[in-house]
């Protein structure tokens, strides 16, 4: 598993430094996995909520303006007291600044894809951005190229293409802002590489704090035309509003959890059970269950990563059995 693969799983989990962490007995890759697994359904299940408060009327901006003020506030709490104010500080503040713009773009995009497709067909157009990473990482990350890379990269599309095939009733206008937010996915990753001097805890922090920031800016602009809407909010309305700032930071907070306690490799092919955490959401709250020849797409995109991932993986054990 390369590096640009851990963070591809796992944009704010990059060690705090440039080398990779070694295993140490303190490792524990079940609870790796459990954590994992729990991220997956607070990061479903902010997915879900935010796609239903913006079916009650709630805008994109009001929406994501909320996800990151709340993701902040939690994030300072969590992390502050425990860690002092100096985990703010950044080695790479205008790589920070970039990863933090990429972030907010592909939080846009989803939400609006989110507006316009089943839960389950968003995701899986989601996950071609680690893909796009791996294929792109001779150029963008200096990486020798592999064609199993581009190989890997071609036949996820192929999978992507299955699910948007013509008749299958998606949205085009949702189909179009998941691809482009999946190339913004992408560029979050790549931005992480950059950023891997700092904390990942910095991270979680400047995460919040660029699209809590940007959004204030635009809201002035969006606010007078959403408080008719505002006001019609009842107490669940506004409690599962909340909630999405909270289930983000959370779910982020799991993932550097998990990737502390089990290496990148084991747990990447558990990556892709995010399918079936954001199908299960999907299928309660809205009734949207794939059907078979969405299915075969699906498959399709998670064979291609998990397939990946494996081939990487003893590639490179090889050389460490050799040495």
């Amino acid at each position: 598993m390369t590096r640009a693969q851990a963070i591809a799983r796992n944009p704010d989990a990059a060690p705090s430094r440039p080398t990779p962490m070694p295993a140490t007995a303190t490792q524990s890759p079940f609870m790796g996995i459990v954590l994992l697994l729990l991220s997956m359904c607070f990061l479903s299940t902010l997915d879900a909520t935010g796609k239903w408060v913006m079916a009650g009327g709630v805008s994109l901006l009001v929406l994501c303006w909320v996800r990151y003020a709340a993701h902040l506030l939690l994030a300072l709490v969590l992390i502050v007291p425990l860690r002092g104010w100096g985990i703010l500080r950044s080695r790479r503040p205008r790589e920070q600044v970039l990863r933090g713009t990429a972030m907010l773009g592909a939080t846009l995009m989803f939400f609006t894809t989110l507006h316009f497709l089943p839960q389950a067909e968003a995701t899986a157009i989601n996950f071609l951005a680690p893909l796009l990473v791996l294929a792109s990482a001779p150029w963008v990350l200096g990486e020798a190229p592999r064609l199993s890379r581009w190989v890997a990269a071609a036949v996820a599309f192929g999978g992507v293409l299955v699910i948007i095939r013509p008749g299958g009733g998606l949205d085009g206008t949702g189909v179009i802002c998941g691809l482009l937010g999946a190339c913004c996915f992408a560029a979050q990753y790549i931005a992480t590489r950059r950023v891997a001097g700092d904390d990942p805890l910095t991270s979680v922090i400047w995460s919040g704090g660029m699209g809590a920031i940007a959004l204030t800016v635009a809201l002035p602009f969006a606010l007078p035309a959403a408080l008719p809407v505002l006001h019609a909010l009842d107490m669940k309305h506004w409690l599962v509003l909340m909630s999405t700032g909270f289930t983000g930071c959370v779910g982020h907070l799991l993932q550097i959890g998990a990737y502390r306690n089990a290496p990148a490799s084991t747990l990447a092919p558990f990556a892709y059970l995010q399918i079936v955490t954001s199908t299960t959401t999907g299928w309660l709250i809205w009734g949207h269950f794939p059907d078979a020849i969405t299915w075969l797409g699906i498959a399709i995109i998670c064979g291609s990563g998990i397939g990946i991932a494996l081939l990487e993986w003893r590639g490179a054990r090889r050389p460490a059995a050799g040495a």
